[in-house]
C-alpha cells in the first residue's frame, strides 16, 4: 500500500475548531442533553433544601420510582417505510392549540428553586405555543403570569381550601384575565409525608440555619439572587411560619366531595379538569359529571405512597371514558419517549413538573427553553423512528407494556 504525507488543503475540511461559547450558564446548557442532565446541573447549583423539595416524593418514595419504571419498562414497535421527512407534534387540547403535545405542570414554591420563577415557565411555554399551569402556591401572581405569558394559554390549577370563599377569589382572579382552563387537584385531602423536607427542616419562609448557610455557600449564585431580588412571597396567602406540610394541612379541606367539584364547575367559565384521579370508577364518575378532562396523577408520588401507577392505569380509563372527556397524565414523566409512549397508549396530553423544575434550576429561563427543546427533540426522532408523521397515527400497537408488577388475584372467600 503506497502512503504519502496528507496536504493541508486535504486537512482544512476535516478539522474544524468548535466556536468557544463564553457564556457559562449557555454553554452547560448546551451540553445537557436529556432531562436527567439537567437535573445533574440543578443538583450541583441548588442548594439541598429546595433541590430535595422537587426531587423528593412521600415516605419511601416508592410511588415515584414505579412510575418511571412503568415508563422504562415499554418496548416501542416501530413501523417501516414511511415518509417521515416532516412530522406534525401539534394537536388541540382542551379546545385550543398546542404545538407539542406537553405542558408545564403547577408547581408550588416555584421562585424558591431559582428565582425567575414562574415568570420563567410562563414565558417559555408561551414561547414554545404550549400550556403553562400556575398553582395556587404559586410564587407568582395570576396577574403577574398573565403578563410573562399574554399571547399563551395560561392554566389555573386550584386547591379548595377550608375557607371556600378565598378559594373562589382565586378562580374569578384567574376568569378575569382570561387563563382559559382551571385544574382542580383533588388528591390532597391532607400532606403526604414529604420526609426529606422533615429532614432539611424546610419551611416558609426558609429558616436559617448553619447547615443551611454552609450548604448555600458552595453555590453562590443561587445565594445571590436568592438575597437580591425581591422577597420570596406566595401569590395566595401572605405569611406562614410552619414547615410545608403543616401549611398544606392548615390549607386543604379534607371535606371536600364531588358536591363541591359540582359547584366549581358552575363558578367556572372555562374548561375544567380534575387533576388526581387515580381509580377507573371515579373517572366514569367525572365523565358523568361533565367535565373536560381528567388527568391520571398520583402528584408525583408526593401524596399517597404505593398509590396507583398513572401510566398503567392509561389504557383502561382511555377505552371506557376516553371518548367522553380527554386524559391527561403526569407523574414519571422524564423523556420524550415517555411523552410519546402515552400519547400512543391513548393521553389526549402530558404535563411535565420535575422536568420543568430540573431546566429552571439548571438555568432559568433558557433552562426552561432547554427542557422543551430536548424533550421537542426527543418526541420529533421517536415519532420518526415509530414510523408516524403526527400524533394521531400514534396508537396502542406502537406501545407493549411490560409490567414488573402483576397484582395477584384476590382469593374467593
Amino acid at each position: 500500500m503506497k502512503r504519502r504525507l496528507p496536504r493541508p488543503s486535504e486537512l482544512t475540511p476535516l478539522v474544524k475548531f468548535k466556536t468557544p461559547e463564553f457564556n457559562a450558564r449557555k454553554r452547560r446548557l448546551a451540553q445537557a442533553l436529556t432531562i436527567w442532565d439537567l437535573r445533574a446541573i440543578a443538583m450541583r447549583r441548588t442548594p439541598k433544601a429546595p433541590f430535595d423539595y422537587t426531587e423528593g416524593a412521600a415516605e419511601a418514595e416508592i410511588s415515584l420510582a414505579r412510575a418511571r419504571q412503568a415508563f422504562e419498562d415499554i418496548e416501542f414497535n416501530p413501523g417501516i417505510l414511511r415518509d417521515v421527512s416532516e412530522v406534525d407534534t401539534s394537536s388541540i387540547v382542551l379546545g385550543g392549540p398546542t404545538a407539542l403535545p406537553f405542558g408545564i405542570a403547577p408547581t408550588g414554591f416555584t421562585r424558591l428553586m431559582q428565582t425567575e420563577g414562574e415568570i420563567a415557565g410562563a414565558s417559555a411555554a408561551g414561547a414554545a405555543g404550549i400550556p403553562f399551569s400556575l398553582s395556587t402556591l404559586g410564587s407568582t401572581t395570576i396577574e403577574d403570569v398573565k403578563s410573562a405569558n399574554p399571547l399563551g394559554r395560561n392554566w389555573f390549577q386550584l386547591y379548595m381550601w377550608k375557607d371556600r370563599e378565598q378559594s373562589m377569589k382565586l378562580v374569578e382572579r384567574a376568569a378575569a384575565v382570561g387563563f382559559d382552563t382551571l385544574l382542580v387537584t383533588v388528591d390532597v385531602p391532607v400532606a403526604g409525608a414529604r420526609l426529606r423536607d422533615k429532614r432539611n427542616g424546610f419551611s416558609i419562609p426558609p429558616q436559617l440555619t448553619m447547615a443551611t448557610v454552609l450548604n448555600a455557600a458552595t453555590r453562590p449564585a443561587w445565594w445571590f439572587n436568592f438575597l437580591t431580588t425581591d422577597p420570596l412571597t406566595f401569590a395566595t396567602f401572605e405569611q406562614w411560619s410552619g414547615t410545608v406540610g403543616e401549611f398544606l394541612d392548615a390549607m386543604f379541606d379534607p371535606t371536600m366531595t364531588f358536591d363541591d367539584l359540582t359547584f366549581i364547575k358552575e363558578q367556572w367559565p372555562g374548561k375544567l379538569v380534575v387533576k388526581g384521579v387515580q381509580n377507573l370508577d371515579d373517572a366514569k364518575k367525572l365523565a358523568n359529571m361533565g367535565v373536560d378532562g381528567i388527568t391520571l396523577s398520583n402528584h408525583g408520588g408526593r401524596q399517597l405512597d404505593r398509590a396507583p401507577i398513572p401510566f398503567h392505569l392509561l389504557p383502561s380509563v382511555v377505552r371506557e371514558v376516553g371518548r367522553d372527556i380527554e386524559v391527561h397524565i403526569d407523574t414519571g414523566i422524564m423523556s420524550g419517549a415517555d411523552i410519546v409512549a402515552a400519547i400512543a397508549l391513548g393521553a389526549t396530553f402530558t404535563l411535565i413538573g420535575r422536568a420543568y423544575l430540573y431546566g429552571l434550576m439548571a438555568g432559568g429561563r433558557e433552562g426552561v427553553d432547554r427542557t422543551i427543546e430536548i424533550l421537542a427533540g426527543q418526541i420529533s426522532r421517536t415519532m420518526k423512528l415509530l414510523g408516524v408523521k403526527n400524533l394521531e397515527e400514534l396508537t396502542p400497537r406502537h406501545v407493549t407494556q411490560l409490567r414488573r408488577l402483576v397484582p395477584i388475584p384476590i382469593a374467593d372467600v
